[in-house]
C-alpha cells in the first residue's frame, strides 16, 4: 500500500481536499471516461441508474458490466494503491497506474487495455455537464493528479454514504441507491413520490433534452454531496418540481441556506465536519429539507415513510 502523507490516516470526517482544483478537474474527466464505458454497455434503467459509479473499500467501481454472452467485466479505481483495474469474469485483468497524466493519455490507456482484453467499447468522447469541454482524446490540458487530495475526497464520500444510507432507511417508497453520478461528480440518493413530473425544461452542457426528461420523469426529492467548483464541497437537497414556498422553508442546521441560482438548499461540508456530531448535523439537514419538500408538495408521507426511524 502506498503511504499517503497527510491523508488524515483514515480518520472519520476528513478535512476537505485543499488546493486540488486542477486534480479535481482531471479526476472528474477520468470518471467520465469510465462511466461512459459502463453506459455504453448497459440498457437504460430508470433515471439513468445504469450509469453511476459506486464506492468500494478501496475507491470506486463500475460494478459488473455485461459485454457479451458468457463474459462481463468491471473497472475499479483503487484510491489506496492508486491504480485502475479492469477485471473480467474469465479471470483476465489489466492495471494502469494513476499518476499525473493527461485525459488523452488516460483515455488511450483505458481503451488500449479494453482492446487487449477483447472488450471493444465505443463511447461518445465529449464530456458532459462541463462548460468548454474538450473531447477526451484531444484533452492534453487536464493532467494533474494529487493522490492525497483525491483520497481525501474519496474518504469524504465514504463518510457521506454511511449517513445517506441511514437517511435512506427511513423511506419505504421508491428510492435510488446511493451512487456517484460522474456528470457532476456528486454522490446522491433520490426519493420519489410515485407521481409523474412535468417535462424538465433545464439543460446541461452537451446533454440533450432526453437526458433531463429521463432523469426527472417522476416527482423527486434528491440530496447529495458535490465537491463544488472550489473543491471544498457542499451537501445539497432539492425537489422537482419545486413547490411554492420551498425556498423559504426553515432548514437546519443554521449554516444551511437556499441557493436561488442552483434551486436547492446547500450546507457546506466544513459545517458538518466541524459540528459536535457530524452525523447528527448532516441527518438534520437531510431530514429537514425533505420534510419541507414533502409537506409543501403534499406527498403521502404515511404511505412512503417508516413509522420508526
Amino acid at each position: 500500500m502506498i503511504k499517503q502523507q497527510g491523508s488524515d490516516d483514515g480518520a472519520a470526517w476528513p478535512q476537505s481536499p485543499e488546493d486540488w482544483e486542477a486534480t479535481r478537474a482531471t479526476f472528474h474527466l477520468w470518471t467520465q471516461v469510465i462511466g461512459k464505458i459502463r453506459m455504453a454497455c448497459t440498457p437504460v434503467i430508470s433515471h439513468w441508474w445504469n450509469t453511476p459509479l459506486y464506492l468500494t473499500a478501496r475507491g470506486l467501481t463500475t460494478s459488473l458490466v455485461p459485454h457479451q454472452k458468457g463474459r462481463a467485466f468491471q473497472i475499479d479505481v483503487d484510491l489506496i494503491d492508486h491504480r485502475l483495474l479492469i477485471l473480467t469474469t474469465d479471470g483476465a485483468r489489466r492495471t494502469h497506474a494513476l499518476r499525473p497524466q493527461s485525459v488523452a493519455e488516460f483515455y488511450e490507456a483505458v481503451m488500449r487495455l479494453l482492446g487487449e482484453l477483447d472488450l471493444p467499447v465505443e463511447i461518445w468522447t465529449m464530456p458532459v455537464e462541463i462548460e468548454g469541454a474538450i473531447p477526451f482524446e484531444q484533452d492534453h490540458e487536464h493532467a494533474s493528479y494529487d493522490a492525497v487530495q483525491v483520497q481525501r475526497f474519496w474518504r469524504t464520500l465514504v463518510e457521506s454514504q454511511r449517513v445517506f444510507e441511514l437517511f435512506r432507511h427511513r423511506f419505504l417508497g421508491k428510492t435510488s441507491p446511493v451512487h456517484l453520478f460522474w456528470g457532476a461528480l456528486d454522490i446522491t440518493s433520490s426519493r420519489f413520490s410515485g407521481r409523474e413530473a412535468p417535462p424538465h425544461g433545464g439543460c446541461a452542457p452537451h446533454c440533450g433534452p432526453q437526458v433531463m426528461h429521463e432523469a426527472y420523469s417522476r416527482e423527486v426529492s434528491s440530496s447529495g454531496y458535490w465537491p463544488g467548483s472550489d473543491g471544498r464541497g457542499s451537501y445539497y437537497s432539492y425537489i422537482y418540481p419545486e413547490p411554492d414556498g420551498f425556498s423559504d422553508a426553515a432548514v437546519l442546521p443554521p449554516a444551511a441556506s437556499y441557493n436561488p441560482d442552483l434551486g436547492e438548499f446547500i450546507l457546506p461540508y466544513e459545517a458538518v465536519q466541524n459540528a459536535p456530531d457530524p452525523d447528527v448535523s448532516l441527518l438534520q439537514f437531510l431530514q429537514s429539507a425533505y420534510d419541507a419538500a414533502a409537506n409543501l408538495a403534499n406527498w403521502d408521507r404515511t404511505l412512503l415513510e417508516r413509522t420508526h426511524a
